[in-house]
């Protein structure tokens, strides 16, 4: 019998409908074909090889006998897949979020590595309670309620967790405007600077600074984080726009351009333990000099 798959249920998901596709084109057979032969909606197959729903084995198992896949030890492994993959994560938020952020939400939970350039704000991964809440009342004031936006806020910390599995890493460069602006007030933003600095000193952690010094740089344009997974699983790509929508990418190609931008801002950072000092020297002069501290690329 076939171990049963340890992987989250995001990333079991994602394994299954790649396996799923494979097996359907190898059949030679149309999604349109498949939801007929099979009596089901067109859209519940889109859904199922889009990784929007998961499957029940009582409905992989004719999916699988129509593709004609019959080798006990696969179709075992594609069966703990389903089970696997039918919960996950953040779904109690599907009225608040769409499909795209809910992708993104299910890879950052999962990701052996995540790299992250943030230009405007702090990352949520990085944000305290009181920063998140000033960011997600600015963001959607005029779309959701308060309730709804506690629920954001909820979210937010729980995403978090992520940060405390074993064995992950996390690195993240920070425009230097988003370490200036005061999201919050000068005590929210105090708050902010001092728990970005204890973060900072974790040995699975990397927060950089980008500082203006630096000029112009060609991700300028906009926010991107990047996933790779221990499984067999494709790197993503999850850019976001000013509107909050987001184009994600499993193209390797798409993913190396990126991945070598990130070296490229890497390479004109502040790191290591400069870091922390600088913030929590912003974080001192908040009130007093918020703008009179220079921080360019040979500030010691």
């Amino acid at each position: 019998m076939t171990t049963p798959n340890r992987a989250s249920p995001a990333i079991q998901r994602l394994q299954l409908r790649t396996k799923l596709r494979k097996y359907r084109t190898a059949a030679r057979l149309t999604q349109r074909q498949v939801a007929a032969r099979m009596e089901w909606s067109p859209s519940k197959l889109l859904r199922i090889e889009a990784g929007e729903v998961g499957i029940s084995v009582n409905d992989l198992r004719p999916l699988l006998a129509l593709y004609a896949v019959t080798d006990e030890a696969t179709v075992e492994e594609l069966l703990n897949l389903a089970r696997g993959s039918r919960k996950m994560p953040f779904t109690e938020y599907r009225d608040l979020f769409d499909k795209d952020f809910l992708s993104f939400l299910a890879m950052e939970s999962s990701a052996f590595v995540t790299r992250s350039f943030q230009p405007l704000v702090m990352p949520g991964l990085l944000q305290t309670e009181e920063y998140a809440m000033a960011i997600i009342r600015a963001y959607t004031s005029d779309e959701f309620s308060e309730q709804q936006q506690q629920r954001m806020i909820e979210a937010r910390m729980q995403r978090q967790e992520a940060l405390d599995r074993d064995h992950a890493e996390t690195y993240f460069i920070l425009d230097e405007s988003v370490i200036r602006r005061q999201v919050g007030g000068p005590g929210v933003m105090r708050a902010q600077l001092r728990r970005l600095a204890e973060l900072a000193a974790h040995p699975r952690r990397s927060i950089m600074i980008f500082p203006f010094s630096r000029g112009a740089h060609a991700a300028s344009q906009g926010p991107f984080t990047l996933f790779e997974f221990e499984e067999d699983m494709p790197p993503f790509v999850y850019l976001e726009n000013l509107r909050g929508t987001a184009t994600v990418s499993t193209a390797t190609e798409h993913f190396v351009s990126y991945l070598e931008l990130f070296w490229t801002l890497e390479a004109q950072t502040i790191k290591g333990d400069r870091v922390p000092r600088i913030l929590l020297q912003i974080a001192d002069h908040l009130e007093t000099e918020p703008h009179d501290l220079h921080i360019g690329p040979s500030d010691d």
